[in-house]
């Protein structure tokens, strides 16, 4: 940097450039003037330029000769210093080759001097910098370094301005379109103070890349990893800072809407699928009090739809982010966190933070760390502080990667820790909940004998432990029925469930949803709101329908050739006969039973194996052909025909039965043409935007159904067992491992509970007495007292009561009064 010897005292320099003692403190009017004319005030530019240039000159040898923040031109010196250099960086874009070095001057001068300057022209000299890099004459790659420096002088004032400054200069560079290269450059600097040993310099830094993290700015791989790797910092400040902004990722949730749900609500949410009759019957049928228990239901079920959607939308990686996600190398990170953590002698809550953080990144990439889990064996016990947090660290380091015998004596160690009679009520919940997700994600920890001891507890008095116990067996329903004895196996299950093994992967061999297309587009389907009860096994049978129809017809056809023939030879019969036809229905539709019979003995006799794999196709075609044989009977009788005989419907049958080996032949051929044309489908955009609304639609019939809303089985929608990802991703919480247990209160909780239940409410009236008391006019049963009658009405209502008091005076000597009056 140039130095210049100060050709004019401070004070001569300033007189002279403004013009005049008098004029001293114009300096915003010469600001405005010279930006209006720039050529005009060259002269009174130089002037203040060799000023400042003295100043700073001076404010140098200063400090050279004493360390004193006051020292020298004291405190009007400098902030006449101060106000120059904020006038000349104001007007440094009109003068670009005169204030060329101006930048030099004030990055020196506070890169050598800051902590020795004073505080008012520290202040200023950064906001004259940050002029400066605002109006693009300086880089702010030159200037982060210093900026960065003057966070950690111990100026507050100055701190808090460069660190905005940082921010907003970067989020500005950043707003329309991303500089990469610049972003590298700067991400560079400050990911170097990061990894440095000195503790002020990463913090504030850190601090920065948080910052610019949270906001979206820089949004990438690289920050997470080296917010990530701040957990290894040698300042523990700096590394519990790291790990906490870990957690306090994996603790964010959206917050549930405590507003009551309408339906307007449900119709512009797209993803919120109810219908019109719900809504219509919560608002418009039955009581009033039906009503509002119908509106609190739609409520809930609104409410639940909306926290299923976003859970299923967090779960599926729309909306959920941790850094944790992006670490290019998680497998060294949870090993080098986790021998740090076993050498570390940091206080509880630390050490219990590197725990989740490392079962965590466990759980999210499926690592295998098997030293994890005896050392959290260690600390399993139910006095443990915070076991909940414990607990659910190693069920989130659980999953199906990770081998059974690894996990198996933390497993064994929960059990018979929390899982015994003379156990507290607590404890057996929380142990039973801890077994329960332990065993939704590796379900080979479960035997049959351990399953059925635990499953006894379903009969305990406390409702914490039963809940738990009960959770256990809806779990096993669906995962292994067969490990449960057989009456807690329920009955809609399937009894070829089995867990994978270890090792065994699933391999997806169709689109996921492609069945609800085939449900919609089947003819029998109906309307979009049925489509959903239909299996995929029904769409199967449909192709072979048509072709069993047409079969059919021609059979038809051949039995109506055969009874013309029939009524050519029969046609010249007496009337009398004709007498005696409903008899011979009767007796006709008894054989026809024998004749079905017949048939079947027949057909089994020639194949018996193809017979009994397709019963129920023969029952389905000897029904329509009787419906056949019945139209005909139909036509016969419109045109005189008579009946047809025994033995010719019998060859009749035996001929149809002959033919549906033909017709199985058909409709086998056809299922196959329909499966290689469904297997080679292409889906296209359309495709998919439909399956996702009819997930939607089938989730929303399931809610209403498990909330009494709609008809249906509620067996079947109580509990879904979530995938493995799901699983990965869900942060398991430990207050839903823990119990809560209602202990019984006393009597003085139960007053105070009554007396605060009494202190919003008023002094108590009668229904009639407030329903008096009203705000507003009078009601129409008053208005209608307070209507003038017709004069006829009057007259007659004269001469009804005439008459009551006539009856009563004539009866009144004659009453009965008592045994005292006759006395």
């Amino acid at each position: 940097m140039r130095q210049h010897a100060p050709a004019y005292t401070p004070e001569a320099a300033s007189a002279s450039a403004t013009g005049g003692a008098g004029e001293r403190h114009s300096l915003p009017a010469l600001q405005a003037k010279m930006k209006r004319d720039p050529e005009g005030y060259e002269t009174e530019l130089r002037q203040l330029q060799r000023h400042f240039e003295s100043s700073v000159f001076l404010f140098r040898q200063q400090a050279a000769l004493s360390s004193s923040s006051s020292g020298g031109g004291g405190g009007e010196t400098a902030k006449e210093l101060g106000d120059l250099a904020l006038f000349l960086a104001h007007v440094a874009p009109f003068y670009p080759n005169d204030l060329a070095d101006l930048p030099d001057h004030i990055g020196g001068l506070l890169d050598t001097n800051a902590r020795a300057l004073p505080s008012g022209l520290r202040v200023h000299l950064v906001q004259a910098l940050i002029l400066l890099v605002n109006r693009k004459i300086v880089d702010l790659e030159d200037t982060m370094e210093l900026f960065m420096e003057l966070q950690v002088i111990g100026d507050r004032a100055v701190k808090k301005l460069a660190f905005s400054h940082i921010v907003h200069s970067i989020r500005r560079m950043n707003q329309k379109h991303k500089n990469e290269a610049k972003n590298r450059k700067l991400q560079g600097i400050l990911f170097k103070l990061v990894q440095g040993e000195e503790e002020s310099r990463a913090k504030r830094a850190f601090t920065i890349l948080c910052d610019l993290h949270r906001r979206r700015v820089w949004f990438d791989d690289r920050t997470a990893n080296a917010i990530c790797d701040a957990c290894f910092h040698p300042s523990s400040r700096l590394m519990t800072a790291a790990i906490s902004l870990l957690i306090g990722y994996e603790n964010v949730e959206q917050e549930d809407d405590s507003d009551a749900s309408s339906e307007d609500e449900a119709s512009q949410n797209p993803n919120i699928i109810l219908s019109k009759e719900d809504v219509y019957k919560a608002n418009h049928k039955g009581t009033s009090a039906s009503k509002k228990k119908k509106k609190a239901k739609l409520e809930r079920v609104v409410r639940s739809m909306k926290r299923q959607q976003r859970k299923s939308n967090e779960e599926s990686g729309s909306n959920y982010y941790s850094p944790l996600t992006y670490l290019k190398d998680p497998q060294g990170f949870a090993e080098k966190l986790f021998s740090r953590l076993q050498k570390c002698n940091e206080r509880f809550e630390v050490r219990m933070m590197m725990l989740k953080v490392i079962a965590r990144t466990i759980g999210l990439h499926h690592l295998v760390l098997l030293n994890f889990y005896p050392y959290l064996q260690r600390y399993v016990q139910p006095h443990q502080r915070d076991v909940t947090t414990l607990l659910a660290a190693a069920v989130q380091a659980c999953h199906e990667m990770v081998p059974p015998d690894a996990v198996e004596p933390l497993f064994k160690q929960i059990v018979n820790q929390f899982v015994h009679d003379r156990s507290r009520p607590e404890a057996i919940a929380v142990g039973l909940n801890v077994v329960r997700e332990i065993c939704m994600r590796i379900p080979l920890m479960m035997n049959e004998d351990l399953l059925q001891d635990l499953v006894l507890y379903k009969k305990s008095h406390e409702k914490a432990v039963s809940i738990a116990a009960r959770s256990l067996i809806t779990l096993f329903r669906e995962i292994c029925p067969s490990l449960l004895v057989k009456k807690d196996r329920g009955r809609p299950i399937d009894p070829t469930a089995r867990p994978k093994a270890f090792g065994e992967t699933t391999i997806a061999s169709d689109v996921p949803g492609a069945e609800l297309l085939d449900e919609e587009m089947s003819p029998e389907g109906g309307s979009d709101d049925e489509s959903d009860a239909f299996d995929s096994d029904d769409d199967e049978v449909l192709p072979s329908a048509s072709g069993t129809r047409q079969s059919l017809e021609s059979l038809s056809n051949k039995l109506d050739a055969s009874e013309d023939h029939e009524d050519e030879v029969s046609g010249e019969q007496d009337d009398a006969e004709e007498l005696d036809e409903d008899d011979s229905d009767d007796d006709m539709d008894e054989l026809d039973d024998d004749s079905d019979v017949d048939g079947d003995t027949d057909a089994s006799d020639e194949d018996e194996d193809e017979e009994l794999n397709d019963d129920s196709e023969n029952e389905d075609s000897d029904q329509e052909v009787e419906d056949s044989d019945e139209e005909d009977k139909s036509k016969g009788s419109g045109s005189k025909v008579q009946k047809r005989k025994l033995s010719d419907y019998i060859g009749q049958l035996d001929a149809a039965d002959a033919s549906l080996r033909a017709l199985k032949k058909l409709a086998g051929a056809k299922k196959a043409e329909a499966s290689t044309d469904e297997a080679g489908r292409i889906f296209g955009d359309e495709d998919f935007k439909r399956i996702k609304e009819l997930k939607a639609k089938k989730a929303a019939k399931l809610a209403l159904v498990q909330h009494g809303l709609s008809k249906g089985d509620t067996r079947s929608v109580t509990f879904k067992l979530p995938s493995t990802d799901e699983l990965s991703l869900k942060r398991v919480d430990p207050s839903e491992l823990a119990a809560h247990v209602k202990r019984k209160m006393t009597k003085e909780e139960r007053l105070e509970m009554v007396k605060a239940g009494r202190e919003d409410r008023g002094k108590y009236q009668a229904r009639a007495a407030i329903k008096q008391k009203k705000t507003g006019g009078s009601s129409n049963k008053q208005k209608q007292h307070q209507k003038r009658m017709p004069l006829a009405a009057k007259r007659a209502k004269a001469a009804r009561s005439r008459q009551e008091k006539k009856t009563k005076a004539k009866h009144s000597g004659k009453q009965f009064r008592g045994r005292k009056a006759w006395k």
